[in-house]
């Protein structure tokens, strides 16, 4: 007896590309030498800007997401409603700062806690270092995650730019990068100066996906050259005031606080929480100086929005 798919037609063969722009379930991809614009099958959308996927041809620029390659890591944020995933694949990011404007100690540490919780690694750049008058403060400021381990590089853009170049190529090359910073802090400068192009890249990219003026609201993923056979990609993410995290368990917290590791199990109780327990060792380096007030406050801060969410 014949098989009754013996006659169907053979599903067409699948490719893969590299998502470089997303837009609802409107996705450009980049495969080979040309870019597609894809959808996925049914209402669901869990493509995240830098997943490598499967697809499908079904015009000589469109096509259907097929399924996504499994992920190395994927960044995201969330709040007690929704999650927003930002890039997949990274193995670092990059959070902007500035002498001037005044930057947000709490986005700093939820973008530190969030690389810290998807096993990206985490650098900082303090850009605007030719403003002298508010530099000292802003070493100050960013001295406390450099004493946690977090590199911190310093650059200007406008007063330094083939040096910021040079510093920032050594530090993007062969890496899959994103770069998160609040308006004003010089994000865009320092991507313009990396990739020259971007903003003719972003115009088409916006073209493509139909997103007109929105060029701003997206996450956008740019190629670099290859170095030592690696590839370099950069992504640029949209300015954002809140990265909430209410994604996070109470324990996947306590472990993104590298402050806090040679302290955790040493506690008087086994399931401290580190709020107000006695015997705690978390509280007791925070009264000792060896933890800093303002990141076990937020600590606590992101215990409670998670517990809002997740109903622990």
């Amino acid at each position: 007896m014949s098989k009754k798919f013996s006659s169907q037609k053979k599903p067409a063969p699948t490719e893969q590309g590299t998502v470089i722009a997303a837009h609802g379930r409107h996705y450009l991809i980049q495969a080979q030498d040309i870019k597609l614009h894809c959808v996925t099958r049914g209402k669901k959308s869990d493509v995240a800007v830098g997943d490598v996927v499967e697809y499908q041809l079904t015009s000589a620029n469109q096509g259907v997401i097929e399924a996504i390659v499994p992920r190395s890591t994927l960044l995201y944020r969330s709040d007690q409603y929704k999650s927003k995933m930002l890039a997949a694949n990274l193995t670092q990011l990059i959070v902007v700062v500035a002498t001037e404007p005044s930057f947000s100690d709490d986005l700093i540490s939820r973008a530190l806690v969030a690389s810290e919780s998807s096993g990206i690694k985490a650098h900082i750049v303090l850009n605007k270092i030719d403003v002298s008058a508010s530099l000292p403060k802003a070493r100050e400021r960013v001295g406390l995650y450099a004493s946690l381990g977090y590199p911190v590089h310093e650059v200007s853009v406008t007063a330094q730019a083939e040096a910021t170049r040079e510093k920032m190529l050594s530090l993007i090359q062969g890496q899959s990068t994103i770069l998160i910073g609040q308006s004003g802090m010089g994000k865009s400068s320092l991507i313009n100066l990396l990739i020259p192009d971007a903003d003719i890249a972003t115009r088409e990219i916006s073209a493509a996906l139909d997103t007109g003026k929105h060029t701003t609201t997206f996450t956008r993923l740019f190629q670099m050259e290859k170095y030592q056979g690696e590839r370099t990609y950069v992504i640029d993410s949209p300015g954002f005031q809140e990265f909430g995290l209410h994604h996070l368990s109470e324990g996947m917290l306590e472990r993104a606080f590298p402050e806090f590791l040679p302290h955790l199990g040493h506690c008087k109780f086994y399931n401290c929480h580190h709020h107000t327990e006695p015997g705690c060792t978390v509280l007791d380096a925070v009264k000792r100086g060896e933890i800093a007030s303002m990141r076990h406050d937020l600590f606590k801060q992101l215990v409670h929005e998670a517990a809002q969410t997740i109903g622990y």
